[in-house]
């Protein structure tokens, strides 16, 4: 009989960490929604390799449309539509043998708030159960605010207000379509791409950027 206690005192304890896990991951979701970010676990670890990162918080509604719908079409055209998942990508990701990617912005955004880079399982399904969460605590605008301020532009620069000024000594909200669509195209390899030269991709980009004004699919992140 005594055999079973341990297995049984071990469930227990396992069971109130999970909660506790939960209840703190359901906080600091909480939290974020209200209050930017002072930094993030990569941001972090760029600041600590680098000596310096770039990086300059501004509200949705300080960055340009043209950007917002950019980085949609680039990144997530379904965005305004899908509860945290895109399953026609996702599908469309495994049938091209994973050579390209079905995270949506809101999985991107769990990744870069409260988990690490890189590719593994854990990480993979850490990223599924916290973005549901995220999706039914953030509005859609805080989400795309969110990423648009911590996502790498290159390298040590995060978030739109940085890029903009690194690229092109701008302001987020002067930018126009094609520098908008370059600072998109960069996206999600800044390291390997360039917004001063986004080629044919760029093109595409601005081209979506235009229709998903077009059609409304962009009506969640306006102004």
């Amino acid at each position: 009989m005594s055999g079973w206690l341990l297995p049984k005192s071990l469930l227990r304890w396992c069971v109130r960490v999970i909660g506790w896990a939960f209840a703190a991951l359901t906080l600091l979701v909480l939290i974020f929604g209200f209050f930017n970010l002072p930094f993030t676990p990569y941001i972090a670890s760029e600041r600590a390799r680098l000596g310096e990162i770039r990086q300059d918080w501004v509200r949705l509604e300080e960055i340009n449309p043209h950007l917002r719908r950019a980085v949609l079409a680039a990144e997530d055209a379904s965005f305004c539509a899908h509860w945290g998942f895109d399953i026609d990508a996702l599908r469309a990701a495994i049938a091209d043998g994973a050579r390209r990617g079905g995270s949506t912005i809101t999985q991107q955004t769990v990744k870069n708030v409260f988990l690490w880079q890189g590719r593994s399982w854990i990480r993979k399904g850490l990223e599924a159960g916290i973005t549901p969460l995220v999706e039914l605590i953030w509005p859609k605008h805080r989400i795309l605010e969110v990423y648009l301020n911590v996502a790498e532009f290159d390298e040590g620069v995060f978030g739109a207000q940085a890029a903009s000024q690194w690229y092109f000594g701008i302001d987020a909200s002067d930018l126009s379509l094609a520098q908008a669509s370059g600072l998109a195209s960069v996206l999600p390899n800044p390291k390997e791409r360039s917004a001063r030269a986004p080629g044919n991709r760029g093109v595409r980009i601005a081209d979506g950027a235009q229709t998903l004004a077009r059609d409304g699919r962009a009506a969640c992140i306006e102004d």
